[in-house]
């Protein structure tokens, strides 16, 4: 496999390794701790869901495939418990797939290509990096609201943990 290629297949399994995590986090949460918030200055994991499918949606969508913006950030971070549990793992499972087949499909020579994301003039490969952080960023936030709330370990990281630790063929 060239670089190029290489850098999309990571991408887009690490945007569907996180999706993961995020769907196991919310399997965890009740639907009222789905919508909690301690201030007005913070973000349920809801708007968090909300907001990682329109950002998915905005720069690989749109930015990378070339399909219609209809984004409505402010509204992502407006909701207040008004989308049930199943329409947010739903939206974010097939948001993700929809945005992992379109990285899987940009050919390399296109990734030098530039585009237009939110305002923000990038290639292609910075595009579909932006999301790959953005995503992962939001998941970590999504993952400590999970222990927060739930007092449980989310194990995501307990093969590194004690005798016998293995380092894994890839990174998880």
């Amino acid at each position: 496999m060239t670089a190029e290629e290489t850098f999309l297949k990571f991408s887009a399994d690490k945007i569907e390794q996180s999706s993961g995590r995020v769907q196991d986090c919310l399997g965890r949460l009740t639907d009222e701790q789905i919508w909690t918030r301690n201030s007005e200055n913070e973000n349920a994991v809801g708007n968090l869901i909300l907001h990682l499918c329109g950002n998915l949606r905005q720069w690989i969508g749109t930015g990378v495939a070339g399909k219609p913006d209809i984004r409505d950030r402010d509204s992502e971070f407006a909701a207040r418990g008004s989308v049930a549990r199943a329409a947010l793992a739903g939206q974010l499972r097939t948001t993700v797939a929809e945005a992992a087949a379109i990285i899987r499909a940009v050919p390399p020579q296109q990734l030098t290509e530039r585009t237009r994301s939110q305002g923000y003039d990038v290639t292609v490969l910075e595009a579909i990096a932006h999301v790959v952080e953005h995503f992962s960023y939001h998941t970590g936030q999504i993952a400590f609201i999970a222990k927060l709330l739930t007092g449980e370990d989310l194990g995501y990281y307990k093969h590194l943990s004690g005798k016998g630790r293995s380092v894994p063929a890839h990174l998880p």
